[in-house]
């Protein structure tokens, strides 16, 4: 089975650069999107249930900002919109799909970079996804929590971690939080099978950034260990341009 998370930065531009033939080549079981930035109502269903998706979105309140969807062409027995909290919904954060054997999330994390007050508002939403994920296991231990986290992990997920290491995204708070959530039992599908150095998943539009690779790594499959045994790949689809982020691959059992 194929699964995919790509924040497209807007569906309705991703599809103006061939998101949709993209999409059809790459035929994935699932898809998480992050940033669709649309209403339902925004786009032609019929473009994507023709290539036999069914489509679960779960915009944000505000016009063009933010939100996340899933397209599937495996019929999910549930799907939960949202964590709960209206803070984080509104901003159409979360959604949920669960299947035969596990649940896939699509997450869209707040980024820190408009100032103090988005930064501290990251923070609490990484406070409170942890403890909602944790409360998720007890219910299900087979998750994939998948998305843009906005954050790089560790040094070699971040093309200058020097320079970058005041910058949010790279801040030693968010990057305790990824050893606190790695340590109570997500694996970093990635790095389960990719130890080497140099890929990334965003890079700035600035500086002609992604034709020199000057990336950060931000976007993950995180999977529980329920599920380690059913990992089969895991790659990074960095010629895919139809954002300023590319899409992430995993393939399970």
């Amino acid at each position: 089975m194929k699964l995919i998370s790509y924040n497209v930065n807007g569906i309705r531009s991703a599809m103006n650069k061939g998101f949709v033939d993209w999409l059809k080549e790459e035929n994935p079981d699932i898809i998480g999107l992050q940033e669709i930035k649309a209403q339902e109502k925004d786009v032609d269903p019929t473009i994507f249930q023709d290539l036999g998706y069914e489509l679960y979105w779960f915009p944000a309140v505000k016009k063009g900002y933010s939100g996340v969807a899933i397209f599937t062409k495996i019929k999910p027995k549930t799907v939960k919109y949202g964590m709960g909290l209206n803070k984080y919904d509104d901003e159409g954060r979360m959604i949920q799909a669960d299947f035969e054997g596990f649940s896939f999330i699509s997450s869209y994390f707040p980024s820190g970079t408009t100032g103090d007050v988005r930064q501290d508002f990251k923070y609490e939403f990484l406070d409170d996804i942890f403890g909602y994920m944790q409360d998720l296991r007890k219910e299900n231990p087979s998750l994939i929590l998948s998305g843009d986290y906005n954050i790089c992990h560790k040094p070699i997920d971040i093309h200058n971690p020097i320079s970058n290491k005041n910058s949010s995204g790279f801040l030693p708070e968010e990057r305790a939080w990824m050893d606190k959530f790695t340590e109570s039992g997500f694996i970093d599908t990635f790095r389960h099978f990719n130890p080497a150095p140099h890929q990334y998943t965003w890079w700035s539009f600035r500086a002609n950034s992604r034709a020199k690779n000057l990336g950060w790594r931000i976007d993950y499959h995180m999977a529980t260990k329920a599920l380690q045994n059913k990992l089969k790949s895991a790659v990074i689809l960095s010629d895919v341009k139809h954002s300023d982020h590319c899409p992430i691959v995993l393939e399970i059992d």
